[in-house]
């Protein structure tokens, strides 16, 4: 995940501040000399790390934090505040216009994700509640418009396209057919170059004098380092781009650009692309990323997608079924069902205060629902509702139809007994603690 390294080295640099108590001049300097090498390691441009680190010194120092008790506390307080007003203080909305509709041009290089995400684009907006039309102005890249109809197709999104006329006749027509239509938003997948060039840019600002775009969006790939941060501002210069995506920030990326780009080009991060599925795309706040940074967590993010995905009601009644132990196989399908929406659980659980470190090296393997989810439905309705039914020879059936051993069928059917248990208790003398014994056994559905 991005930023682990700088996070294990801004934990050891605050670790050691807080084993000296009260902090000198020179323990604050040294402590933000490896705070800039961090910085420096995790790819960040060089004059925004020196600078985010002289604003730090200064802030410690003028409010005589060394003087205070906790000052420790205060210094990664101080941090805090900074890394985040680094990345913009507050989170950063797409514009819209007063008269629909809104047209969004994507632009970036040539592999950034323009057209991924603008599908992704497109389902978060139909989540918001608005009818986004994707349009085709990648005229050049082999079988682009018909990815943009896979994609678009994946997420309920219509695209219009008209093969390879010019970008800026079919940016026209688009936005007449969205207002035939009663589409609000248009997304514009442009085209992309290998690297920036006349003729791309010329392409782009051709776009731009057909139609009123609201929002120009530069998708950058953080896999690229300091180059995203070159891309952003060379972009910036000739286009004058609104927003920033930031594309695979969970994979192997030392996470610099999302702390540089803000300082560099003065636009905001707007989402940032945390995985391959198109419904991974987050909107970036630059506190919560902070706080991750810092190794705090992002629970508001948590509860955001638990709110987000999980449907409320359903939720009250399994709560409701197993208080009254009336919880059987489909409602744990249904749960299995629900949490799948979240995303990865490696990626849900690192968003609890100090979890994504212990999380790094563990393998939590999402196909482990797949399998359950198998084994349910080799049931009938019948062992689905009454597991106490199945026998040796319905597990045989059951593990046969489901393409699994009869074991993993055994081990389903204890831990769901387990569980049942485990929420019997609860109500009886000291049930929480035997709760929490229950939610903390060894190999918890196969976890």
């Amino acid at each position: 995940m991005a930023f682990d390294n700088l996070s294990d080295k801004l934990t050891g640099v605050f670790k050691r501040l807080r084993s000296k108590g009260k902090l000198s001049e020179a323990d604050v300097k040294t402590a933000m000399r490896e705070v800039r090498l961090a910085l420096l390691e995790a790819d960040v441009n060089y004059k925004v790390a020196k600078d985010f680190t002289n604003t730090v010194t200064e802030k410690c120092i003028g409010a005589n934090v060394m003087e205070s008790l906790t000052a420790p506390q205060m210094v990664v307080k101080i941090v805090k505040e900074e890394l985040t007003a680094l990345m913009g203080s507050e989170q950063a909305r797409l514009k819209t216009s007063n008269k629909l509709p809104t047209v969004i041009m994507m632009c970036g290089l040539q592999g950034s994700g323009k057209t991924t995400h603008s599908a992704k684009l497109a389902k978060y907006l139909k989540s918001q509640g608005h009818r986004p039309l994707l349009v085709a102005c990648d005229i050049y890249r082999p079988a682009a418009i018909e990815q943009l109809k896979v994609v678009g197709q994946a997420v309920g999104a219509p695209v219009f396209e008209l093969g390879t006329e010019k970008p800026e006749i079919i940016a026209k027509k688009a936005v007449n057919e969205a207002r035939d239509h009663g589409y609000d938003f248009v997304i514009l997948d442009t085209a992309g170059r290998l690297h920036i060039d006349e003729d791309l840019m010329a392409e782009l600002r051709r776009i731009t004098e057909a139609v009123e775009v609201h929002d120009i969006l530069l998708v950058i790939d953080s896999m690229i380092g300091q180059d995203a941060v070159n891309v952003a501002k060379a972009f910036n210069e000739l286009l004058e781009i609104d927003g920033v995506i930031l594309t695979k920030l969970d994979g192997d990326t030392r996470g610099g650009a999302a702390l540089s780009v803000r300082a560099v080009t003065g636009k905001p991060i707007l989402f940032t692309g945390v995985g391959e599925k198109l419904d991974e795309l987050d909107e970036f706040h630059p506190d919560r990323m902070a706080s991750r940074i810092l190794g705090m967590g992002d629970v508001l993010s948590l509860i955001e997608r638990v709110e987000n995905e999980i449907d409320q009601k359903k939720a009250e009644e399994a709560a409701k079924k197993l208080e009254e132990n009336r919880f059987d196989m489909n409602d744990l399908l249904e749960q299995f069902q629900q949490i799948k929406k979240m995303g990865s659980l490696k990626s849900i659980l690192s968003m609890l205060p100090g979890m994504d470190k212990q999380l790094r090296d563990v393998d939590i393997d999402d196909r482990q629902m797949l399998r359950i989810e198998a084994i349910i439905k080799s049931m009938t309705a019948k062992e689905r509702a009454k597991p106490d039914l199945i026998n040796a020879s319905r597990k045989k059936r059951i593990a046969a139809g489901s393409g699994m051993k009869v074991e993993d069928v055994n081990r389903l059917l204890r831990q769901y007994e387990q569980m049942r248990k485990m929420f019997k208790q609860m109500n009886g003398k000291g049930g929480k603690r035997k709760m929490m014994r229950g939610l903390n056994m060894p190999g918890g559905f196969g976890f």
